[in-house]
């Protein structure tokens, strides 16, 4: 199986002609100007009703206390405000994991879970999809996690494209499990080959950086499942940084953290957060407008940054 990896802080050429359409907007509250992809005229057949987009973010980890973040629990808040400030609004909000910071107090596991839900609350739009990530799931098998949100997999429809939300956290052993697979397999039965389909899940499918537990044990399980549908996408989150890698036709994208951001794969002897920088708060730090033509099956991936009010 041939992979490629494209560098953290790159697009590749693919993604950068996908972008040649932006237009300036300004995040309210946060003082930043960022490029947002424009929503009509990308693709000569697409209709409007064919085109949306919707907001990724990743890694907020409610309930972190430390010098990586000195505004720990400022910058999930100005991201609810960022979204909400958006010139145009998503479709849809999806969380891809780690909402909560880790506990072994299953008390204080529950009051995290329920300060995060208080705070994305007053996010406009709706709905919202969460997921778990191994600090909300890997100590007692998502229980917690599913008392406030429900199932860890599952899959939904929009504007013909079919999202599979995947857990690869719940098992503290880093893999999906046979059972899940099954019921993966299942699903993608009921698809056809050029189905457009598009897979969020926390740890990344292929092998990143094991040392580092950026992996899924039977990753490539669910890889060899998804290989003979020809429109796939993976958004996930977990390694704290934007990375873009392809196996095959499949594309890989990872989103920045809510909270700090974490060093390239194995840059260093050890994954430790990159440290705070108060000349450049929020630094490393955002979360992602993905725009989908349909017809044309593009993803436009526009990065937008978290920064001090």
């Amino acid at each position: 199986m041939m992979e490629s990896t494209v560098p953290n802080d790159a697009l590749s050429a693919t993604f950068q002609l996908s972008m040649k359409r932006r237009s300036f907007i300004k995040l309210a509250g946060l003082g930043g100007v960022v490029y947002a992809s424009g929503l009509s005229g990308w693709a000569a057949n697409a209709s409007p009703v064919d085109d949306f987009f919707f907001v990724q973010l990743s890694d907020s980890h409610w309930g972190f206390e430390g010098a990586p973040n000195p505004d720990a629990r400022g910058t999930l808040p100005k991201a609810v405000a960022a979204v909400n400030g958006l010139e145009k609004m998503p479709d849809f909000i999806v969380f891809t994991g780690d909402l909560t910071h880790t506990t072994d107090d299953p008390q204080e596991r529950r009051k995290r879970m329920t300060e995060f839900k208080a705070v994305v609350a007053d996010l406009k739009v709706k709905p919202v999809y969460f997921m778990p990530g191994e600090h909300d799931a890997g100590l007692d098998r998502g229980a917690a996690y599913q008392e406030f949100f429900g199932k860890t997999h599952y899959t939904f429809d929009h504007k013909g494209v079919h999202f599979i939300v995947l857990d690869n956290v719940s098992d503290p052993g880093a893999s999906i499990g046979d059972e899940q697979l099954a019921w993966l397999a299942a699903d993608l039965e009921k698809q056809t080959a050029d189905a457009q389909i598009v897979v969020f899940t926390h740890r990344p499918l292929f092998d990143l950086y094991p040392q580092w537990d950026w992996a899924t044990r039977d990753g490539a399980k669910a890889l060899a499942l998804l290989m003979p549908y020809k429109n796939v996408t993976v958004f996930y989150g977990h390694i704290h940084q934007e990375n873009h890698h392809m196996t095959e036709h499949i594309a890989h994208h990872s989103a920045k953290s809510l909270i700090f951001p974490l060093p390239a794969p194995g840059s260093q002897p050890k994954r430790t957060p990159i440290a705070w920088d108060s000349a450049q708060p929020y630094r490393g730090l955002g979360f992602r407008e993905v725009a989908t033509v349909r017809k044309t099956m593009e993803y436009q991936i526009t990065e937008l940054p978290v920064q001090k009010s």
